[in-house]
Formats: C-alpha cells, sequence, structure tokens
C-alpha cells in the first residue's frame, strides 16, 4: 500500500458508515486540498457500490475539513445491471463537510471507438518544462511534497509577476511516491494544479464551490499530462475546465469547477 493509499483509506463500520483520516500532507496553505478530499469520498463510495469504478463524481464543498478523524456517510440511490447511483457525504464533528454524487460502473481496458487523439494544447517536453519552488515550511503547503509537476513555464508567469493574460494552467503530473495513476490519484490530479485564475492576474485562495469530474478510462501507467483552462472570471468567480491524459496520449479524466476568486 503506498502513502496515498493510506492517505484515502476508507475503513467499514457498517453498510452506510466509513470510518476516514484526512491526511494533513495534502494541505493548500491550511485547509486540504479538494481532489484529495474527493479521493477519500470516492474510496467510500465504491465500496459500497456493486460496481468498481467511478465514472462520474459531483461534490459541492460546503466547509473546509481539518485533518484528523471524519466519516463518510453512503446512501445507495439506485443500481442497474451496468451503472449504480449514490450519493456520499464528508461528516466532521457532527457537520457535513462535503457532498457528493457519484455514479460508478466497470470500464474495460479494450480500445475506443472514436477519440479525440489531438489535445487543447501540445505541451513541450518535461527537459523544457518548470517546477515550482519549493514553498516555505511555515506556509502550510504540504500538498506539494505529494505529487511532482512540471509546468509549462508561460503558465507560471504569474509567479514572477507576469501572469499571461490568460485563465491557463498546464502540466506533467506524477505522484512522489512511485504509484501508477488510478482513478483515485485521477481524483486528485483534476485538482492538482494551482488555479487557472492566478494566470489571468488574481492571486490568494481560491476556494472551490462545486467540481464536477469525469473517468474516462483507465489511465496507463506512467506520467499524466494536465491542460487546464477558463472561460470566464467575472464578479468574484471563474470556472475551470482540466483535461487528463495519460502517458499514451489517452483522454483518461475531465473536470470543471465553479470557484471564488481569491484575495491576494
Amino acid at each position: 500500500m503506498t502513502k496515498f493509499d493510506e492517505a484515502t483509506q476508507a475503513i467499514r463500520v457498517d453498510e452506510t458508515t466509513y470510518d476516514v483520516c484526512l491526511d494533513p500532507g495534502y494541505a493548500i496553505g491550511g485547509p486540504l486540498n479538494g481532489g484529495y478530499l474527493m479521493a477519500v469520498v470516492l474510496r467510500a463510495a465504491v465500496d459500497a457500490s456493486p460496481f468498481e469504478h467511478p465514472v462520474s463524481t459531483t461534490a459541492q464543498f460546503l466547509r473546509a475539513p481539518v485533518a484528523g478523524p471524519a466519516r463518510v456517510e453512503v446512501e445507495r440511490l439506485k443500481a442497474g445491471r451496468t451503472v449504480a447511483f449514490l450519493r456520499a457525504r464528508l461528516v466532521q464533528d457532527g457537520a457535513a463537510q462535503m457532498e457528493c454524487l457519484v455514479t460508478t460502473a466497470t470500464l474495460g481496458d479494450g480500445p475506443p471507438a472514436y477519440a479525440d487523439e489531438q489535445p487543447p494544447h501540445l505541451m513541450p517536453p518535461p527537459e523544457q518544462c518548470v517546477r515550482l519552488p519549493d514553498p516555505r515550511p511555515e506556509s502550510g503547503m504540504t500538498l506539494n511534497a505529494q505529487m511532482e509537476l512540471l509546468f509549462d513555464p508561460p503558465t507560471i508567469g504569474w509567479l514572477t509577476g507576469e501572469p499571461s493574460g490568460r485563465p491557463e494552467s498546464r502540466a506533467y503530473f506524477r505522484m512522489a511516491e512511485p504509484q501508477d495513476p488510478d482513478p483515485y490519484v485521477l481524483a486528485l490530479a483534476v485538482d492538482a494544479m494551482p488555479p487557472v485564475v492566478f494566470s489571468a492576474g488574481a492571486r490568494g485562495w481560491a476556494p472551490t464551490v462545486d467540481l464536477t469530474w469525469h473517468l474516462r478510462a483507465l489511465p496507463a501507467p506512467g506520467p499524466l499530462t494536465l491542460i487546464g483552462s477558463g472561460r470566464l472570471v467575472h464578479d468574484g468567480w471563474f470556472d475551470e475546465e482540466v483535461e487528463v491524459r495519460d502517458s499514451r496520449g489517452r483522454l483518461v479524466a475531465q473536470s470543471r469547477q465553479l470557484a471564488r476568486v481569491g484575495r491576494g
């Protein structure tokens, strides 16, 4: 079991309840990363489902849970021959922290009937990409140590005061500990990059309000490519779409989230 597997483990208490322990290693300046929280909830939801894979997840982030004990409450809504629907709630100290609607199925590994092989943006080779500087120990940015991100340089111009002016973020992704990507790693990956609004000139914590992502295929071993973009920044809100491709270039996950523009 890898460190990430342990950090997202859900222990079954009864048919509808799972004990979890939220890991402080997945924090962003204090709050825990939303993708990490989804991975925790999905462990419980899939265990409660007759199918193996979380093919669609919609999460609403009600509060910012802290590291430590929590539980996941799962309600089975409907199950058919190929698809099951569940509701899952992350609860801490008696209060709901996150609500999820999860659709599960079992994906095969055969060739697609149709696939768009052209990503929305061609990444430079990894040797031309850059890492963000290590955060200061007092910053509470522990998430960085759990994964490796190599960024397309134009998308992190905000770091030196030269944002591109477009909401965008692109990077190669892999876990810091050797681990092939799986659906739970993909849940983390879709929310792993800095907010795309940074490249549009905004700064500060940008809390996610609602995030929906789809598992499109089981990823091949190796690094992932994350391509993020936004369409509108307006009235304190922005949207962010992320496309995830595996080491073979196949589309394996898609996400869209609505978030608040942070205050620097």
